[in-house]
């Protein structure tokens, strides 16, 4: 059996017209993940893994090599003392310095804990916050081998500003190795390199939209499309040839943006000189107009290219539900999976296709602990090789008549192309585009050159991945001002002026409101477990947990929907659920802070106390729970639940981290009559 891994490692283009990135994900992507992904991978002999690196990537790294503070918006603010900053970039440092996930990386920190939770900060408390928020972005590879790091994390707080110079000096040297570190692996065998074309296109929309609507007839389209064939040659030849000034040689292989392939695209990449390239298997079981599993387990070649179909069982294991799981039990669990298939067919070649860097921020560690078991698992196998993405296609590969268009996310395009977001934003690159094409015979070529820049990196998937109602981020409308910025730059480069529609936002007051409403009033619910009435929760808050998640995620744990609210006595929450799976569920924890109260309640009705606090719990058509508040002694708390099954953490509430629950909460602003 072939085992054959590749990590993905992307980030888009951040940059606005002047070459600024307008956030720091690349910066911290890379003390975290770039190198330790490879480097823990190299601590095992003999193991094989491919690292995908994109284009957007190994542009943007470059420039922290050296005074990163003049490339990066949030370095530069982070650099300056905090006196000199205004309100407005204040509120946006502080919004970045509380993104780091608060179980696995803001925990870990006393001093970080302590700050994460306060509203307002002096000048001393703010550096101390910033320094804290990058030190818990270090990977294991810097807290273990940089005495920068180790020093400054013992010091634990009271941090100057000269420390955070010191570190920033340390992380910038750090960084600008990474990809001399890639190139001496790969010179080593131990790992193979490829890329995805320029800017992370989704291939077959720019060669033909219509691939959305025969992906799925559904799809709403939008209006006079433009079949964009030239860009999308672009985007390949680009790559390319940035991947040689980078690493000094040609790629063979390419993993397409989002795993999205058609017939058009395949033979667009074979004409550039592309050899390998990787898709999911619901493009293969399309392909095949079958189901069975066991087909996945090859490679194929299409038009005489070699084509790999994850597993995206396999896939998500590691990605999503692992996080929950200890080290070991994890690792062990994977070693089963592939052990029934190894049994089935000794000869499988197994792909196993992830995002490199964003999944391991919710691991204890950063996922080492599991890594380094997993590795050790994979090394004392007799029957299993791990094998880069281009030695597997040295085994025989099926011949595939067809190729069906699709993504690695349900087979389809509609992440990035049906809601009225994300078919708003084509169609104002289509407006752009027929634009552009009036004026740009009368344009010299480095204003033409610059504006083709500006519309390679608009076609960029992640904007589209943005919009919509399937993802949420706290930095959408960032996103939404970026995309259409490089729309505006176009127009101003042609000189004429921009259409009012590129001024008005794609997305549409998008928040955490679009999951999360608060509480409007007191509420006094009968904790009995049943949907008694819909009066006795009117008023309370809300969190929808089923639109938190990634389309990419599987279902996280069986709550849908989270109810809360409070009396002057208690505090009331209601979970909707899958009833039968919460209650095959062993407990679920309620955690609160900072008065440090923690304990597992059941399912059956009950009374219990954790500590001083009296608990009720009733679970019939639904959880209820409430908490008498009388003793908490503070005016606001933060509550975390932990759904248990098994030992395991199978689902931790609410997803986007803490309840914040003001406990004097005065509601007559929200009363009428």
């Amino acid at each position: 059996m072939k085992l054959s891994f590749m990590w993905h490692m992307h980030q888009p283009d951040y940059r606005d017209s002047s070459g600024v990135m307008q956030m720091p994900w690349v910066f911290l992507h890379a003390i975290k993940d770039y190198y330790d992904m490879p480097w823990m991978l190299a601590q095992h002999d003999g193991l094989k893994a491919t690292f995908n690196i994109t284009p957007p990537l190994m542009q943007q790294l470059k420039l922290y090599y050296q005074h990163p503070q003049e490339h990066d918006k949030f370095l530069a603010l982070w650099s300056e003392n905090p006196s000199y900053l205004d309100e407005e970039d204040r509120n946006w440092v502080i919004k970045i310095c509380k993104s780091s996930n608060y179980e696995t990386m803001v925990v870990l920190f006393p001093r970080y804990k302590e700050l994460y939770i306060q509203e307002h900060f002096n000048n001393n408390e703010l550096i101390e916050l910033e320094v804290l928020f990058i030190l818990s972005w270090c990977g294991v590879y810097l807290q273990e081998n940089s005495s920068v790091v180790i020093d400054l994390i013992k010091k634990q707080r009271d941090y100057s500003a000269e420390d955070k110079f010191l570190l920033l000096d340390e992380l910038s040297k750090f960084i600008s190795g990474i990809f001399d570190y890639y190139l001496k692996l790969r010179n080593e065998g131990v790992i193979m390199i490829s890329t995805t074309p320029l800017n992370h296109p989704i291939l077959p929309l720019l060669m033909d939209m219509e691939n959305a609507r025969i992906a799925n007839p559904s799809t709403n389209m939008p209006k006079e499309y433009i079949k964009l064939e030239d860009d999308a040659l672009m985007q390949v030849e680009r790559a390319k040839e940035l991947f040689h000034e980078t690493f000094g040689f040609i790629p063979e292989c390419f993993w397409p943006a989002e795993g999205a392939v058609d017939e058009k695209s395949v033979e667009l990449l074979k004409s550039c000189g592309v050899k390998w390239i990787a898709t999911d298997e619901e493009i293969l079981f399309k392909s095949l107009n079958s189901n069975n599993r066991a087909d996945i387990y090859f490679p194929y070649s299409y038009n005489d290219v070699c084509i790999g179909f994850r597993d995206h069982n396999l896939s998500d294991l590691i990605g999503f539900t692992y996080r929950h799981a200890d080290s070991y039990e994890a690792s062990s669990s994977f070693i089963k999976e592939l052990d029934k298939i190894h049994n089935s067919n000794p000869e499988a070649t197994v792909f196993v296709i992830l995002d490199g860097e964003n999944a391991w921020e919710f691991f204890k560690k950063n996922g080492f602990n599991f890594f380094n078991s997993l590795y050790e698992k994979l090394k004392s196998l007799s029957w299993c090789q791990t094998v880069t993405m281009a030695e597997s296609c040295k085994t025989p590969a099926r011949k595939l008549a067809r190729l069906a268009p699709g993504s690695w996310i349900h087979g389809e395009f509609n992440t990035w192309v049906g809601h009225r977001e994300k078919t708003r934003a084509w169609e104002l690159i289509y407006l752009t585009k027929r634009d552009y094409e009036h004026h740009k015979d009368s344009l010299d070529q480095e204003t033409n050159e610059k504006i083709i820049e500006h519309f390679l990196i608009a076609e960029c998937s992640d904007w589209f991945w943005w919009y919509g109602d399937d993802h949420f981020s706290e930095f959408g409308a960032e996103f939404d001002e970026l995309f259409r910025s490089h729309l505006i730059n176009i127009y101003n480069l042609i000189n004429i002026t921009p259409p009012s529609d590129l001024f008005i936002p794609i997305i549409k007051n998008k928040s955490t409101k679009s999951f999360w409403l608060k509480p409007q009033s007191d509420i006094s619910p009968e904790i009995n477990g049943k949907h008694d009435s819909f009066f006795e929760w009117i008023g309370c808050g809300v969190v929808d947990e089923s639109k938190l998640f990634s389309t990419m995620d599987k279902q996280r744990g069986p709550i849908k929907k989270i109810l809360y609210g409070q009396d002057d006595e208690k505090l009331y929450f209601a979970f909707e659920a899958r009833i039968k799976e919460l209650c095959g569920s062993d407990s679920i924890e309620i955690i609160i802070d900072p008065i440090n109260v923690r304990g597992k309640v059941g399912f059956q009705t009950q009374k219990v106390f954790l500590g001083d606090l009296e608990v009720n719990v009733a679970c019939k058509d639904q959880l209820e729970i409430s908490i008498d508040k009388s003793k908490m002694g503070k005016d606001e708390i933060h509550v975390r639940f932990e759904l248990e099954k098994d030992g395991n953490v199978v689902q931790t509430l609410p997803g986007f981290g803490e309840l914040k629950i003001d406990l004097g909460n005065d509601y007559s602003h929200n009363w009428f009559v």
